[in-house]
């Protein structure tokens, strides 16, 4: 049988996806293990953080509570079952790593789309509040944000679990769910700084200077849009080698040791998105970083 005719767990589970490389799995499932810890260590202060911090927008935070729920779910289903994939292979143990490869992928694959698609949400967010102005806090309310939420979270359990069914249209929902995203993402950031620029275009053409106010509510603004595009931009680049090693993967039969462990790795790069956003959660959003210090000083 042809490698492409079988089940993905089949591809997985085999000897040509473990063979020679058994010491680079171990050291892989080692990897995995401390970016779950750190993963968790760094999303659940941002859990306790957000939930207590009053001063951001409530759909943003809700957005951002998400996101980080997201990431720390990954930590403790995704992170900890990957590593424990990698060991069976090493193992050999191929039953346990069906039943491994069946559950993760599905899961993995719902808080991936979760993930990206609040991304989205949040780069629509953000042009809206430069295109409604005053009217923002009316439209985007929080009961909305949450229908909002709770779609995407429905919506993403479609194609995770279209992976019991057919692969293939799993994986093209992927594909779609992601070209749509990223279409939107682009449209909304590049609208949102076509705009920033013809606002400073008509104020150095009047000769006029904003007041202090304006000037806060601009910088504040532009550092919630920056915010936003660096949590999109890691997760595109942390999963970019994963989603292009697929794609190619797909196009060939037969796979060499060499190709499941480049996967493998560019996998785990993948996963440590979900340790760098609570750092860029920190480095760039103020209001996180202070509730954060104060949480962690309460702690100790």
């Amino acid at each position: 049988m042809n490698t492409y005719q079988l089940t993905y767990a089949q591809r997985l589970c085999s000897d040509k996806a473990s063979n020679t490389i058994a010491d680079q799995l171990i050291s892989l499932a080692v990897v995995e293990i401390f970016l779950g810890i750190t993963a968790f260590l760094g999303n659940a202060p941002i859990q306790v953080a957000l939930h207590k911090e009053s001063s951001l927008h409530p759909p943003t935070k809700l957005l951002l509570r998400t996101l980080s729920a997201s990431d720390l779910c990954v930590a403790l289903i995704v992170e900890p079952l990957f590593a424990a994939f990698l060991l069976s292979l090493v193992k050999e143990r191929w039953n346990i790593c069906h039943s491994i490869v069946n559950t993760a992928f599905p899961i993995g694959f719902f808080f991936s789309v979760v993930s990206f698609l609040i991304l989205t949400v949040i780069s629509v967010d953000r042009l809206l509040a430069l295109l409604l102005g005053l009217r923002y806090r009316q439209v985007v309310t929080l009961k909305r944000t949450w229908v909002t939420v709770i779609t995407i979270c429905v919506l993403s359990i479609i194609p995770s679990t279209m992976y019991f069914w057919n692969e293939n249209i799993s994986k093209w929902c992927g594909i779609i769910v992601t070209s749509l995203g990223l279409l939107i993402s682009a449209f909304s950031y590049t609208k949102i700084f076509l705009r920033l620029r013809h606002h400073q275009s008509q104020i150095q053409d009047h000769q006029q200077q904003p007041s202090l106010t304006g000037q806060l509510n601009i910088a504040r603004y532009k550092n919630a849009v920056y915010s936003a595009l660096w949590l999109q931009l890691i997760l595109v680049v942390c999963y970019l080698p994963y989603g292009i090693i697929v794609q190619v993967l797909s196009m060939i039969q037969e796979f060499s040791s060499t190709m499941y462990l480049a996967a493998y790795i560019a996998l785990t790069l993948g996963f440590l998105n979900s340790s760098l956003n609570p750092i860029l959660y920190c480095w760039k959003i103020r209001e996180v970083r202070q509730a954060v210090k104060d949480t962690v000083r309460h702690m100790l």
